[in-house]
């Protein structure tokens, strides 16, 4: 920046077009000009006015060539720069601007004030039993969060800025000694790579972070609770948090981190492990119910109990569309419903589903368009997806390509269909760890926390799974405490 006061002011407001909402306020402090700049809307100016501006007013140290206006200020976060793009940066992220004449150099203010929502129990992560509170989309207040959760000084931040037009910032958290080196500087490469126009969602971050681009599997772990957050680091993963998101990242991810639940670790591990199984049962239903229904009806019906065949011959008896069709119009019948059930104001939302799911499919039963057994197959897979919810989106598309599987080929499409997606999957590798560890690979010493839950105090070692080389594998002693943890 330049030496004089008014050559500033003048670059700054020609930068944002001589915008209105740039506020510019010039003081005289110990005879020497000064002049405070901010935006509106996005600056405290309750602590500008009592840290800053009355400081300056009721100034009344004598000036000497050793002190200036700055030496006054009672402002805690206050840091000198040079940089026109870093002040400029600094001004759109609601930091006040103190300039001063025959000074190069700016004090960047930490006065920004933006309204954000209370940390509340993030919707599709409820627990019975447990810590509540859910991230917010301030990056400072999901920061703090975490620090009060993990009180470490081996907790280590890095933060880049992403995006020309947004500047939103990018923060990569993980513990130092338990995290990977190599794949903490893998995300930072990969996020300082980024060019894009704008970064709205961490969901921007996600599709550069994955390895396979054009795969349809999720594979990049994410979670709004602190606590589910907080459990990776400590096992050796990184987190990324993306500013004005409340969704934040994991790395590596294996999948059985979705069949797990923050609420398996607050009650019984016998009630955990029994629910971790209902939830793999349901994830198999989901995909495998329609083409399983489909693959009997049109290829495999001698294999139907001679009373449930009738039964379904007599349900299906006059209706217009085959079973493969009748199959497809009423899963996308579901789709429709709930993408309006979805998007609909709440109050009409609880409205629809009565009437789509009682009214409409019961009236469509009785025209004669589909038969009872098409929509109650249809409805227990849609039901069975939301035991796993992060998996949804997957379930969804593979429960589709099982259904065409399974009309095409009948059982053949359906098992040759699932030896290639365990085939493909197998190989899959999320920063080093494998898809389906620690079962394909098999890490019997994380088993007591895959499919199976242990009592918490057998599970004495960290993850092997997606960090082969920690050195700290330790995270819990003897009980008697004579064994530490290092």
């Amino acid at each position: 920046m330049q030496k004089k006061l008014q050559e500033n002011i003048t670059k700054i407001q020609e930068t944002f077009g001589n915008s209105k909402e740039l506020i510019i306020k010039e003081i005289s402090s110990m005879k020497t000009k000064c002049a405070v700049l901010y935006i509106l809307g996005l600056t405290d100016t309750t602590a500008l006015s009592k840290l800053v501006v009355k400081p300056l007013l009721e100034s009344h140290i004598k000036p000497t060539p050793e002190n200036t206006p700055t030496d006054i200020l009672t402002i805690c976060e206050a840091e000198s720069e040079t940089d026109e793009q870093k002040i400029i940066s600094a001004l759109l992220k609601g930091k006040g601007i103190l300039f001063i004449d025959n000074h190069p150099e700016a004090l960047i203010l930490g006065i920004d004030k933006f309204k954000e929502r209370s940390p509340e129990e993030p919707p599709t992560s409820t627990v019975l039993k447990g810590p509540r509170a859910g991230f917010v989309e301030s990056l400072k207040t999901n920061l703090s969060i975490l620090r009060k959760i993990v009180a470490t000084t081996k907790l280590r931040t890095i933060s880049t800025d992403v995006g020309t037009h947004t500047q939103t910032t990018v923060t990569i958290v993980y513990i130092d000694g338990l995290a990977d080196k190599k794949i903490v500087d893998s995300v930072k490469s990969r996020i300082e790579s980024i060019q894009i126009d704008g970064v709205l969602d961490s969901h921007y971050i996600t599709q550069y972070l994955e390895e396979r681009k054009n795969s349809m599997f999720k594979q990049i772990g994410n979670s709004e609770k602190p606590d589910i957050v907080a459990s990776k680091l400590l096992e050796g993963r990184v987190a990324i948090i993306v500013d004005g998101s409340p969704m934040v990242l994991t790395v590596p991810f294996i999948y059985l981190e979705d069949i797990q639940s923050s609420d398996d670790y607050y009650s019984n591990n016998s009630r955990a492990t029994f629910v971790r199984w209902v939830r793999l049962i349901s994830m198999m239903i989901s995909i495998l119910s329609p083409a399983l229904y489909i693959a009997v009806i049109l290829h495999h019906y001698k294999a139907i109990p001679l009373k449930f065949l009738i039964t379904i011959i007599n349900t299906t008896k006059g209706l217009p569309l085959t079973p493969f069709a009748e199959i497809l119009f009423v899963l996308l019948l579901f789709e429709i419903l709930y993408e309006a059930s979805l998007r609909m104001p709440k109050y009409l939302g609880l409205a629809l589903s009565i009437v789509g799911a009682l009214i409409l499919g019961d009236t469509a039963v009785k025209a004669g368009l589909i038969s009872p057994p098409a929509v109650m197959i249809v409805a227990i897979s849609g039901l069975s997806i939301y035991c796993i919810p992060d998996q949804a989106p997957q379930l969804y598309l593979l429960r589709l390509l099982f259904t065409f599987a399974g009309g095409a080929l009948g059982f053949f499409g359906i098992i040759a269909l699932t030896i290639f997606f365990l085939m493909y999957l197998s190989d899959f590798d999320s920063y080093g760890g494998a898809y389906f560890a620690p079962i394909a690979p098999l890490v019997k010493s994380d088993l007591k926390d895959a499919i199976v839950r242990s009592n918490i105090v057998n599970m004495k070692n960290r993850p092997k799974s997606f960090n082969k080389n920690m050195k700290n594998k330790k995270r819990q002693g003897e009980i008697n405490g004579k064994n530490s943890i290092h």
